[in-house]
């Protein structure tokens, strides 16, 4: 006979509220309950039957993870990360792919793409803020990056800003003087490219310093960081170090200084931007920006489960700020600098 929520409880020694407040996720229950609770779920093999509950109480028991890509390592990385976060609070997750296209935003937000979630985490590109929560019509709805709505929304992001300071405050320790910049796209809506270029411009300015160069992309990918470079290289007064808004970017700059003979890190140093896998295996490896993506995707589910739940229905939405690091490897000079540690 399978094991019931009155037999975990009575093996656990805590009420039937408490197990179902466990394996649910539905209100906070002390650490050492919770593991008593769950050393008894696996002691029983206890399993709940989380369709029939998702019907008692009005739900279907699926989110929604918009984000604008998949097949970049970051947002790949972020969504397998969503993806587990939400597992382990009893969600299963409907993932979709934007492409950054307005059109398709919009449509998943309204709900005319005919999914039925009981939330969404977003990841907008396009949308502007004022359109985020008219779109959703009152669906619960956490946003990721920079199109921070007003009103009840709740928003998980990095401080690009301050990241990018590091940045530059980090190539500027090791000597560097002609600075420049690989990664700005005034055509996008999105606003994170412009908060690294401000940030950036900011940690030159401290010391005394302007960029020698902003080279505007199509994309944050491979082929436009090498483009970047190839268009740096071939104007007079080469920068010594360049930033980039991006790990990929900053890989396809790598790429090109090897064809052309400059040496990294002793003619160019070479910084990214999201700690990508493909950063640690370059030759040189990428020194880059950490972001704490399991921060990011933890609070958002957090976040959207409390919203779902009904928790915080009366509280307006929530700014999360999620810590970075810089992380230093060969392609600035590990052995120059040491790791900048966690900025929060």
């Amino acid at each position: 006979m399978a094991a019931r929520l009155k037999d975990v409880a009575a093996l656990a020694g805590v009420s039937v509220r408490t197990v179902s407040n466990v394996v649910s996720n539905a209100a906070p229950v002390a650490p050492a309950t919770r593991a008593r609770v769950m050393a008894a779920v696996e002691e029983l093999g206890y399993r709940p039957n989380l369709a029939a509950r998702n019907l008692r109480q009005g739900r279907t028991g699926l989110i929604g993870v918009v984000v604008p890509e998949i097949h970049s390592p970051y947002f790949g990385a972020l969504a397998g990360l969503l993806i587990d976060a939400a597992r382990e609070r009893g969600w299963t997750v409907l993932l979709e792919r934007t492409g950054g296209r307005p059109d398709l935003e919009r449509r998943l937000l309204d709900g005319s793409e005919g999914h039925q979630v009981d939330g969404m985490i977003v990841s907008p590109w396009s949308t502007s803020p004022a359109e985020l929560a008219s779109l959703a019509g009152g669906l619960p709805l956490v946003v990721l990056g920079e199109l921070a709505p007003d009103g009840s929304i709740d928003h998980v992001a990095l401080d690009n800003v301050a990241a990018a300071r590091d940045a530059a405050r980090h190539l500027v320790a090791g000597g560097r003087r002609r600075v420049a910049a690989i990664g700005l796209q005034s055509g996008l809506g999105h606003g994170t490219a412009e908060l690294r270029a401000e940030g950036f411009r900011q940690g030159l300015r401290e010391a005394g310093l302007s960029p020698v160069a902003e080279v505007e992309v199509a994309d944050l990918h491979r082929g436009e960081g090498a483009r970047a470079l190839r268009e740096l290289l071939r104007r007079s007064g080469r920068p010594d170090a360049v930033f980039c808004f991006s790990d990929e970017l900053a890989l396809g700059a790598l790429r090109v200084a090897a064809e052309e003979g400059v040496r990294v890190p002793e003619d160019l140093a070479v910084m990214g931007f999201d700690d990508i896998e493909d950063g640690r295996f370059a030759t040189p490896s990428l020194t880059t920006i950490a972001p704490d993506r399991e921060q990011i995707a933890e609070r958002a589910v957090q976040c959207l489960t409390e919203r779902v739940l009904g928790r915080f229905e009366a509280l307006p939405g929530r700014r999360i700020v999620v810590p970075h690091r810089v992380v230093t490897r060969e392609s600035t000079g590990a052995a120059a600098y040491p790791d900048a540690g966690d900025h929060r």
